[in-house]
């Protein structure tokens, strides 16, 4: 079957109405390091296999994005493999214990809260059980060579079980706001193939090609591909392929390739998958005779609502903390150009020298030295997101090249 073309400028129109009534489906963001908390900002998206390409009607890049819009598809079930390959460096399993530090889990920490071991899912190949039904029950399993961590959201409750450690952590959902509130949204499972692809249209806009380029089988159904691509030089997004079911208009699978090439740099997609109502008994969770339990905010001492243990006094915990505090998060640019900036308030940058003994030596090794107008800096790479820290305190963090990273703090000063 011929691509099918589309006309940008209609394609990029018909986005603007997204259907935000049918966003209801369970998010959650997974943190990770600087690189991957700017990864996560522009979607986790993966690939496509090419496995026959079924004969189906054609049809534009607009009504394509139309279909998925219109598809009210809340309950299915299925397994999904995720392939994570952001270039990073192996640090031994170090970046799972920064996360965790970060985010304030300290020693004392649950093995079971979500924010700590869904870090897992930003680098290798794994494979996770998933099940939805509707906005209220959720349940993502992640699969392991002699274990299992399953998150459960069932109504007000948000269970994680590691069964290596036999840990259980608990938290619950505001159930009485519209829609989910951020600090919720971090308890809930990750996002379903529809989220992900909802994240990528996003960025469609006059800056983005947009075409349905022929189809293909995925988890044995027949879809549709809709691929996206930046018009803009200086992305390190090479294309954003997403497989349409064609009955129902939900997203099977995602693929994410750099302008670099090789490897996509994030493959998700469903192996298997039903759209058939999953047994109530799926989301059911009481936790296991002798498992340790630890609730949603509670210390060591047993306390709640206080600050968590391992969290620097005053250090930001959202975006909006970010964007609110001195120096405030900025964006720079637009469209697939777009570069986050903050003022850390922190002059020196980071020790990458000899200066910086051991721990520059180490860190500079993994960045490269830059120089322009805005005055020196070292740049962090991976084959999707860049972040340069200058001299001066700031950050400059997005999808684009060093040489973007460069004209934008240039530009900025």
């Amino acid at each position: 079957m011929a691509p099918y073309e589309s006309d940008d400028t209609t394609t990029a129109g018909a986005t603007r109405e997204p259907g935000a009534g049918r966003r209801r489906a369970a998010r959650y963001i997974v943190p990770v390091t600087v690189m991957g908390v700017a990864a996560a900002t522009i979607g986790l998206v993966p690939a496509i296999a090419n496995s026959g390409a079924p004969d189906l009607p054609e049809i534009t890049a607009a009504q394509l994005i139309e279909k998925m819009a219109e598809s009210d598809t809340e309950r299915l079930s299925g397994t999904v493999k995720i392939t994570t390959d952001l270039g990073l460096p192996d640090l031994g399993g170090l970046e799972s214990s920064l996360a965790s530090g970060a985010l304030g889990r300290g020693e004392g920490g649950s093995s079971a809260d979500p924010t700590a071991k869904l870090t897992e899912l930003a680098s290798g190949t794994h494979t996770l059980r998933v099940a939805v039904d509707g906005p209220d029950r959720q349940k993502v399993s992640l699969l392991e060579n002699a274990a299992e961590y399953s998150l459960i959201h069932n109504g007000k409750d948000v269970w994680g079980y590691d069964s290596a450690s036999n840990e259980v952590y608990h938290g619950t959902v505001d159930e009485s706001a519209e829609g989910t509130r951020g600090e919720d949204r971090e308890k809930q499972p990750p996002a379903m193939p529809k989220d992900f692809a909802e994240e990528a249209l996003k960025a469609v806009d006059d800056t983005t090609s947009v075409t349905v380029d022929g189809t293909a089988q995925v988890a044995g159904r027949d879809a549709y591909k809709l691929v996206v691509k930046p018009k803009q030089s200086g992305s390190t997004v090479g294309a954003i392929s997403i497989a349409v079911d064609h009955e129902t208009g939900t997203p099977l699978k995602f693929t994410l390739t750099p302008t670099s090439g090789g490897a996509a740099v994030v493959d998700v997609g469903f192996t298997k998958v039903s759209f058939d109502r999953p047994a109530a008994s799926t989301f059911d969770f009481t936790p296991p005779k002798g498992a340790k339990v630890t609730e949603e905010g509670a210390l060591e001492d047993g306390k709640k609502g206080e600050e968590p243990t391992g969290r620097p006094e005053g250090a930001p915990k959202s975006e909006e903390d970010l964007s609110e505090g001195p120096g405030g998060l900025k964006v720079l640019g637009e469209g697939w150009n777009s570069v986050a900036t903050f003022d850390t308030g922190a002059e020196g940058g980071l020790p990458t020298g000899s200066e910086g003994g051991d721990l520059g030596g180490f860190l500079g090794s993994l960045g490269d030295r830059v120089k322009g107008e805005f005055g020196t800096g070292t740049v962090f790479s991976t084959r999707l997101v860049n972040a340069l820290f200058t001299e001066d305190g700031k950050v400059y963090v997005g999808a684009v090249t060093k040489d973007a990273l460069v004209k934008a703090a240039d530009e900025a000063k």
